[in-house]
Order: structure tokens, then sequence, then C-alpha cells
């Protein structure tokens, strides 16, 4: 029997990734369902300084609320000409939360004449699992690259239509899903923490 995991996010893109790699790495081990299935559980206020607070905080939520192991991250884009902004504020850069066509859009009209050798940024990704005992694990992942100069591609979400990952030549929302996967930041991330999530986990049954 798969053991049950709570993934904190409603965003269905994430939903979509995080169970992709999961499955990937223990096919039926781990049964991922999405916060979605839970109606009364509130949206945790993102109040952290840092990517690794705010994933604990949300983790640490929906396992308590839930009573079941929980997995979330935190995220963001880091772009090295805005002194890393959008940063912890990726969700909300343009100022009402989960507007991705605001966001990245305001991340070009920001970098405005600001030549190639200058765009340089990172995605990072934080993922946090949370056990009903309270044991917790931690696992980073960074994804390196470019800001281009117009939104590409039609795949990801987010930021993606304008991150070139580095040593490509297309947009990250120009890779295939598997592809990415290979080399995200979340990617990276939740392969990291995944034994762990796994070894954890066995300890449920």
């Amino acid at each position: 029997m798969p053991v049950k995991l709570v993934l904190a996010t409603r965003n269905s893109g994430k939903v979509i990734e995080f169970r992709r790699i999961l499955e990937e790495l223990a096919p039926g081990a781990v049964e991922l369902i999405s916060i979605d299935q839970f109606p009364d559980l509130i949206e945790v206020e993102e109040t952290g300084a840092t990517f690794e607070e705010n994933s604990l905080l949300k983790a640490r939520y929906t396992s308590q609320a839930t009573g079941l192991a929980a997995i979330a991250d935190d995220s963001g884009l880091c772009v090295d000409a805005l002194d890393g902004g959008p940063g912890i504020l990726s969700a909300r850069w343009a100022g009402k939360h989960g507007d991705d066509q605001a966001n990245l859009q305001k991340v070009l009209d920001q970098l405005k004449g600001v030549p190639d050798e200058k765009r340089g940024a990172h995605f990072l990704c934080v993922t946090s699992l949370v056990l009903p005992d309270g044991r917790e694990r931690v696992a980073e992942g960074r994804f390196e690259g470019s800001i281009l100069r117009a939104a590409v591609g039609t795949n990801g979400f987010g930021y993606d239509p304008i991150f070139q990952p580095e040593g490509m030549a297309i947009s990250s929302a120009q890779m295939s899903p598997e592809d990415k996967d290979l080399v995200s930041h979340r990617g990276k991330s939740l392969r990291s923490i995944a034994p762990q999530v796994i070894q954890l986990l066995a300890t449920l049954r």
C-alpha cells in the first residue's frame, strides 16, 4: 500500500511536477495528494525571510492540520541585476499572488536596457518534509541561467518562458517536462530529499 503524502500547494503545475518525479524515483511507493482534498485548510502566510523558512512553515502546518506526512517547497527566481529579486516574493512580484504573466512582465520591464552579460539569474527551490511525529528533512536545488528579452515557449509555468538555462539556447518553457526535471531546481531539490522521503515514509506503514 502506498503511503499518503500531502503536497502543500494548490499550484496544479507543482502537483504534476512533484507527482511525476516521485513516481519516477519510487514507483507505487507514495500516493501524493494535494491540499485541494482538504478544503478547510487555510492558505499559509509566507512570513519567513528565506525559502527554507517558508517551505517549513507550509509543511509543518499541513502535517499538523491533516495528521499526515506533508511535503512543501518554496521556490523563486533570483536575478543578479535585481539584487536577488524577486526571490521569496516571486509569486507576487507584480502585486497579485499567482499572476504569472504580470510577474514575468515586470521582470522584463525592470531589465530593459540591461546587457546580456548582466542578465544572470537562477531559480532556487527548498523542499521540506514534515512527519506527524515532528521529524523534518530539508533539501535545496539550484537552476542556473539568464533572463531572456521576451517570453518564449508554452511548457512549464511561472517564469519559465523568460529563463534560459545555462548552456542551452532555449527557454525552460521550451524544454520537455522530462528534460526539465533532470536539471531544474525543483527536480534537484526533490531528488535530493526523495531517498529520505521514501525511507521515513516507510516507517509509517
